[in-house]
Protein backbone atom coordinates (compact mmCIF):
# COMPACT_ATOMS: atom_id res chain seq x y z
CA UNK A 1 0.00 0.00 0.00
CA UNK A 2 0.94 3.34 -0.66
CA UNK A 3 1.59 5.99 1.99
CA UNK A 4 -0.03 8.53 -0.24
CA UNK A 5 -2.93 7.84 -2.72
CA UNK A 6 -4.81 10.21 -4.73
CA UNK A 7 -7.65 9.16 -6.60
CA UNK A 8 -9.44 11.22 -9.18
CA UNK A 9 -8.70 14.77 -7.44
CA UNK A 10 -10.48 17.50 -8.82
CA UNK A 11 -10.58 21.46 -7.91
CA UNK A 12 -12.61 24.62 -9.85
CA UNK A 13 -12.50 27.79 -9.27
CA UNK A 14 -15.54 29.32 -11.24
CA UNK A 15 -14.88 28.14 -14.84
CA UNK A 16 -11.32 27.02 -14.28
CA UNK A 17 -10.96 23.84 -13.16
CA UNK A 18 -7.32 23.99 -11.66
CA UNK A 19 -7.05 20.13 -10.94
CA UNK A 20 -8.85 17.58 -13.19
CA UNK A 21 -9.15 14.02 -12.08
CA UNK A 22 -5.62 13.47 -11.18
CA UNK A 23 -4.50 10.64 -9.53
CA UNK A 24 -1.07 9.28 -8.25
CA UNK A 25 0.84 7.38 -5.28
CA UNK A 26 3.74 8.02 -3.42
CA UNK A 27 5.66 5.86 -1.51
CA UNK A 28 7.60 5.46 1.72
CA UNK A 29 11.18 6.13 1.83
CA UNK A 30 11.12 8.87 -1.24
CA UNK A 31 10.84 11.65 -3.01
CA UNK A 32 8.39 12.25 -5.34
CA UNK A 33 8.16 15.64 -7.42
CA UNK A 34 5.16 17.40 -8.98
CA UNK A 35 6.46 19.77 -11.73
CA UNK A 36 4.25 21.18 -14.80
CA UNK A 37 4.61 24.98 -15.89
CA UNK A 38 2.72 27.78 -14.83
CA UNK A 39 -0.66 27.30 -14.11
CA UNK A 40 -0.38 23.42 -14.31
CA UNK A 41 -2.31 22.95 -10.68
CA UNK A 42 0.45 22.09 -8.65
CA UNK A 43 0.14 24.02 -5.80
CA UNK A 44 -4.21 23.70 -6.05
CA UNK A 45 -3.11 20.02 -5.57
CA UNK A 46 -0.58 20.67 -2.42
CA UNK A 47 -3.45 22.61 -0.71
CA UNK A 48 -5.79 19.85 -1.43
CA UNK A 49 -3.69 17.20 0.23
CA UNK A 50 -2.67 19.46 2.87
CA UNK A 51 -6.44 20.64 3.29
CA UNK A 52 -6.09 23.99 2.83
CA UNK A 53 -8.77 23.55 0.37
CA UNK A 54 -11.30 20.75 -0.29
CA UNK A 55 -12.03 18.67 -3.39
CA UNK A 56 -15.23 19.30 -5.68
CA UNK A 57 -14.11 15.20 -6.39
CA UNK A 58 -11.71 12.64 -5.53
CA UNK A 59 -10.37 11.06 -2.05
CA UNK A 60 -6.99 11.54 -1.00
CA UNK A 61 -5.53 8.72 1.45
CA UNK A 62 -3.24 8.44 3.71
CA UNK A 63 -1.28 5.65 5.65
CA UNK A 64 -4.25 3.65 4.92
CA UNK A 65 -7.14 6.10 6.46
CA UNK A 66 -9.02 8.37 4.08
CA UNK A 67 -8.03 12.49 4.72
CA UNK A 68 -10.54 13.53 2.47
CA UNK A 69 -11.22 17.56 3.35
CA UNK A 70 -10.16 17.02 6.82
CA UNK A 71 -8.68 20.32 8.35
CA UNK A 72 -5.06 21.21 8.22
CA UNK A 73 -4.30 20.41 11.73
CA UNK A 74 -5.97 16.96 11.57
CA UNK A 75 -3.96 16.78 8.40
CA UNK A 76 -0.58 17.43 10.49
CA UNK A 77 -2.04 15.41 13.64
CA UNK A 78 -1.92 12.24 10.73
CA UNK A 79 1.38 12.98 10.06
CA UNK A 80 1.80 15.16 7.00
CA UNK A 81 3.97 18.29 7.33
CA UNK A 82 4.15 21.32 4.98
CA UNK A 83 6.48 24.42 4.19
CA UNK A 84 5.58 27.30 1.98
CA UNK A 85 7.18 28.79 -0.97
CA UNK A 86 7.01 31.86 0.50
CA UNK A 87 9.16 31.31 4.41
CA UNK A 88 6.42 32.19 7.26
CA UNK A 89 9.52 32.26 10.45
CA UNK A 90 8.73 34.74 13.49
CA UNK A 91 11.59 37.00 12.96
CA UNK A 92 11.63 37.81 16.54
CA UNK A 93 11.96 34.83 17.70
CA UNK A 94 14.90 32.60 18.05
CA UNK A 95 16.04 29.20 15.69
CA UNK A 96 15.22 27.28 18.56
CA UNK A 97 11.55 29.22 19.67
CA UNK A 98 10.80 29.02 15.90
CA UNK A 99 11.10 25.03 15.95
CA UNK A 100 9.81 23.89 19.32
CA UNK A 101 6.56 25.59 17.45
CA UNK A 102 7.02 22.59 15.20
CA UNK A 103 6.79 20.38 17.66
CA UNK A 104 4.37 21.91 20.58
CA UNK A 105 1.55 20.49 17.77
CA UNK A 106 2.30 17.13 19.17
CA UNK A 107 2.29 17.88 22.99
CA UNK A 108 -0.37 17.43 25.02
CA UNK A 109 -0.49 21.29 26.84
CA UNK A 110 -0.52 23.33 24.19
CA UNK A 111 2.39 26.12 23.21
CA UNK A 112 0.52 28.52 25.46
CA UNK A 113 0.99 26.92 28.29
CA UNK A 114 3.93 26.15 27.19
CA UNK A 115 5.19 29.26 26.97
CA UNK A 116 3.59 30.57 30.60
CA UNK A 117 6.04 27.74 32.29
CA UNK A 118 3.19 26.15 34.21
CA UNK A 119 4.52 23.40 36.57
CA UNK A 120 3.24 20.43 34.94
CA UNK A 121 4.07 21.25 31.57
CA UNK A 122 8.20 21.67 32.58
CA UNK A 123 9.37 18.00 31.84
CA UNK A 124 7.51 17.98 28.54
CA UNK A 125 9.09 21.29 27.45
CA UNK A 126 12.23 20.03 28.07
CA UNK A 127 11.46 17.23 25.74
CA UNK A 128 9.64 19.36 22.78
CA UNK A 129 13.55 21.24 23.46
CA UNK A 130 15.20 18.14 22.66
CA UNK A 131 13.39 16.93 19.82
CA UNK A 132 13.65 20.57 18.26
CA UNK A 133 17.61 20.61 18.22
CA UNK A 134 17.23 16.86 16.68
CA UNK A 135 15.64 18.55 13.89
CA UNK A 136 17.85 21.55 13.69
CA UNK A 137 21.03 19.55 14.25
CA UNK A 138 19.73 16.84 11.51
CA UNK A 139 19.83 20.08 9.07
CA UNK A 140 23.16 21.43 10.41
CA UNK A 141 22.43 24.78 11.95
CA UNK A 142 23.28 24.02 15.76
CA UNK A 143 25.62 27.14 15.27
CA UNK A 144 22.25 29.75 14.85
CA UNK A 145 20.24 28.15 17.56
CA UNK A 146 20.23 31.02 19.96
CA UNK A 147 19.97 33.42 17.23
CA UNK A 148 17.11 35.57 16.17
CA UNK A 149 15.54 34.47 12.89
CA UNK A 150 15.16 37.94 11.25
CA UNK A 151 18.37 38.88 10.45
CA UNK A 152 19.99 35.30 9.68
CA UNK A 153 20.66 34.60 5.24
CA UNK A 154 17.68 33.34 3.37
CA UNK A 155 19.23 30.06 2.94
CA UNK A 156 19.24 29.46 6.26
CA UNK A 157 15.66 30.76 7.17
CA UNK A 158 14.30 27.83 4.78
CA UNK A 159 16.80 25.32 6.51
CA UNK A 160 14.67 26.54 9.82
CA UNK A 161 11.22 26.08 8.07
CA UNK A 162 12.31 22.68 7.08
CA UNK A 163 13.40 21.70 10.67
CA UNK A 164 10.43 23.03 12.03
CA UNK A 165 8.07 21.00 9.50
CA UNK A 166 10.35 17.86 10.52
CA UNK A 167 9.96 19.00 14.65
CA UNK A 168 6.38 17.39 14.43
CA UNK A 169 7.85 13.85 13.10
CA UNK A 170 6.01 13.27 9.83
CA UNK A 171 5.84 10.43 7.94
CA UNK A 172 5.27 12.88 4.97
CA UNK A 173 6.71 16.11 4.35
CA UNK A 174 5.36 18.15 1.70
CA UNK A 175 7.62 21.16 -0.03
CA UNK A 176 6.38 23.72 -2.01
CA UNK A 177 9.08 25.61 -3.92
CA UNK A 178 11.96 25.12 -1.50
CA UNK A 179 14.65 26.58 -4.01
CA UNK A 180 12.67 29.67 -4.64
CA UNK A 181 14.63 32.55 -3.56
CA UNK A 182 18.25 30.55 -3.26
CA UNK A 183 21.56 30.57 -4.93
CA UNK A 184 23.63 27.70 -6.53
CA UNK A 185 25.31 27.19 -4.02
CA UNK A 186 21.94 27.12 -1.06
CA UNK A 187 20.20 24.93 -3.87
CA UNK A 188 22.97 22.16 -3.88
CA UNK A 189 22.85 22.29 -0.19
CA UNK A 190 18.95 22.53 -0.37
CA UNK A 191 19.11 18.80 -2.51
CA UNK A 192 21.76 17.16 0.26
CA UNK A 193 19.16 18.11 2.77
CA UNK A 194 16.67 16.64 1.33
CA UNK A 195 18.27 14.06 0.70
CA UNK A 196 18.90 13.69 4.11
CA UNK A 197 15.16 14.03 5.39
CA UNK A 198 14.11 10.93 3.12
CA UNK A 199 17.11 8.99 4.02
CA UNK A 200 15.85 9.38 7.75
CA UNK A 201 12.63 7.61 6.46
CA UNK A 202 10.47 10.71 5.77
CA UNK A 203 8.91 10.29 2.53
CA UNK A 204 8.98 14.02 0.11
CA UNK A 205 6.48 15.11 -2.03
CA UNK A 206 8.10 17.91 -3.55
CA UNK A 207 6.27 20.93 -5.95
CA UNK A 208 9.01 22.75 -7.59
CA UNK A 209 10.38 24.63 -10.80
CA UNK A 210 14.02 23.75 -10.72
CA UNK A 211 14.25 21.16 -12.81
CA UNK A 212 18.09 20.37 -11.93
CA UNK A 213 16.99 20.42 -8.29
CA UNK A 214 14.36 18.00 -9.57
CA UNK A 215 16.00 15.37 -11.12
CA UNK A 216 19.04 15.51 -9.15
CA UNK A 217 17.02 14.26 -6.28
CA UNK A 218 13.46 12.56 -7.36
CA UNK A 219 12.92 8.77 -7.22
CA UNK A 220 9.34 9.49 -8.83
CA UNK A 221 8.06 12.67 -11.04
CA UNK A 222 4.37 13.46 -11.76
CA UNK A 223 3.99 16.30 -14.38
CA UNK A 224 1.00 18.23 -14.53
CA UNK A 225 -0.73 20.90 -17.34
CA UNK A 226 -3.75 22.55 -17.17
CA UNK A 227 -4.71 20.65 -14.70
CA UNK A 228 -4.38 17.09 -15.62
CA UNK A 229 -1.58 14.71 -15.47
CA UNK A 230 0.08 13.95 -18.33
CA UNK A 231 3.20 11.93 -17.30
CA UNK A 232 4.52 9.92 -14.39
CA UNK A 233 7.68 7.99 -14.18
CA UNK A 234 11.52 7.76 -13.30
CA UNK A 235 13.18 11.22 -13.87
CA UNK A 236 15.05 10.23 -17.38
CA UNK A 237 11.53 8.30 -18.07
CA UNK A 238 9.63 12.09 -17.33
CA UNK A 239 12.79 13.93 -19.68
CA UNK A 240 12.19 11.41 -22.65
CA UNK A 241 8.52 11.77 -22.37
CA UNK A 242 6.84 13.58 -25.69
CA UNK A 243 4.16 15.42 -23.74
CA UNK A 244 6.28 16.86 -21.43
CA UNK A 245 8.99 17.54 -23.94
CA UNK A 246 6.59 20.06 -25.56
CA UNK A 247 5.30 21.79 -23.12
CA UNK A 248 8.54 22.51 -21.85
CA UNK A 249 10.38 23.47 -25.19
CA UNK A 250 7.70 23.07 -27.67
CA UNK A 251 5.03 25.85 -26.30
CA UNK A 252 5.41 29.25 -27.40
CA UNK A 253 1.85 30.86 -26.54
CA UNK A 254 2.60 32.17 -23.07
CA UNK A 255 0.06 29.89 -21.96
CA UNK A 256 -0.30 29.84 -17.96
CA UNK A 257 0.66 32.61 -16.52
CA UNK A 258 0.10 31.84 -13.23
CA UNK A 259 0.11 28.84 -11.00
CA UNK A 260 -3.26 28.02 -9.90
Amino acid sequence: MSLLEVRGLSRSFGGLKAVDGVSFEAEANRITAVIGPNGAGKTTLFNLIAGSLKPDSGKVAFDGADITGLKPFLVARRGISRTFQAVKLSGGMTVLENVMIGRHGRSRSGFLSGMLGAPWTWAEERSIKAEAMKAIELLGISACAREKTGGLPFGIQRSVELARALASEPKLLLLDEPASGLNNRETRELAELIRRIRDTGIAVLVVEHDMSLVMDISDEVVVLDFGKKIARGTPREVQRDEAVIEIYLGREDGAGASDA
